[in-house]
């Protein structure tokens, strides 16, 4: 039954994409015909709550107010975002900090123009009765997790622990259920819907609170900003905007994400929206929306010294070259 749940999601993916891109050549060649500025935005998944922001902004014309026609590009099988906007095919992606501050490492001249997320949701989910009740308890167990998880190599660094095993984590909850002993990466946004669907009992570590913090954002080329600065500036001011009200009432937006993701229901959606409400992921801690979009050179120098602490940033280098906060001025 589940390999079978997994075959209709992955179909459902492969129709989200298709429908997507038809609707972004034709929204490019719309925005051409009618005097605004063609910008894509590429996602770092499928349309989904997360980035319900970017959707209201679209939606309610905010883009459009500021002379843009922004398509929203969900991402390939196999895409790189880092890729697609280094290359030209879209002028902005989504990503985190830590991701713009490898890629800087690397080679990529990208960097950020607005924090998504004040803070990552991503986090460890663990059964209600596991002993696990900080970071340092992950000692001697194994834990489901992205391939090369960074937070993972930083947490345990910082707490000194010698048995721990990684496996790669899968797009299910299937072993979770299964297993009273798994510990599994997720989105403290999505998965435990899921699983507390199925019946479990559940408790989330977020992974920020190890002291491994770092932003989600967006952000696109050094040539791009440095030659566009304007498209730039409105870009990031209209998804602001978008994120304020979606916060405020993220239901048009999520009745439109189910016309693009057919693997979404209206419950797991209100689920999501409330989880970034509460969690303060987005606005921050204030709560007001005074902090979306903001970033800070102390979190930008901290994530970096984290990075080169572990070896993943060899040679040194600025980390104010892979942010730029002047599109955030009113």
């Amino acid at each position: 039954m589940l390999s079978g749940r997994l075959c209709l999601r992955c179909l459902a993916m492969f129709m989200v994409l298709i429908l997507v891109v038809a609707l972004g050549c034709h929204s490019r060649q719309a925005g051409l015909a009618n005097g605004l500025i063609p910008v894509r935005l590429q996602l770092d998944w499928y349309p989904q709550p997360e980035q319900g922001g970017f959707f209201t902004a679209q939606q309610m014309g905010y883009y459009k107010a500021e002379g843009l026609d922004v398509t929203i590009l969900p991402l390939p099988q196999y895409g790189s975002v880092a890729q697609l906007v280094a290359t030209g095919r879209a002028e902005f992606g989504l990503g985190s900090s830590d991701q713009v501050l490898e890629w800087n490492s690397n080679g990529l001249p990208l960097v950020a123009v607005s924090a998504t997320m004040q803070h990552d949701p991503q986090a460890i989910m663990l059964h209600g009765d596991s002993a696990i009740r900080d970071f340092k308890d992950l000692e001697g167990h194994t834990i489901a997790a992205q391939t090369g998880a960074t937070w993972l190599k930083y947490v345990i660094s910082r707490y000194g622990l010698h048995k721990v095993r990684q496996i790669p984590s899968a797009l299910s909850i299937a072993n979770f259920l299964a297993d009273r002993d798994y510990v599994q990466q997720i989105f403290v946004t999505s998965e435990p819907f899921f699983a507390k669907q199925a019946g479990a009992d559940v408790r989330t570590l977020l992974i920020s609170r190890s002291g491994y913090d770092p932003y989600r954002v967006q952000f696109t080329t050094r040539e791009f900003a440095a030659q566009n600065p304007d498209v730039a500036a409105k870009f990031v001011r209209a998804s602001i905007r978008g994120w304020q009200e979606y916060l405020r009432n993220p239901r048009p937006t999520n009745a439109y994400l189910l016309t693009l993701n057919p693997a979404l229901n209206p419950a797991q959606e209100a689920y999501t929206a409330k989880a970034l409400l509460e969690g303060a992921f987005v606005a921050g801690s204030s709560g007001n929306g005074d902090t979306i979009g903001a970033m800070t050179a102390e979190r930008w120098h901290a994530t970096y010294s984290q990075l080169k602490a572990l070896g993943i940033i060899h040679d040194s280098f600025d980390p104010g070259n892979a942010y730029m906060t002047k599109f955030l001025a009113p």
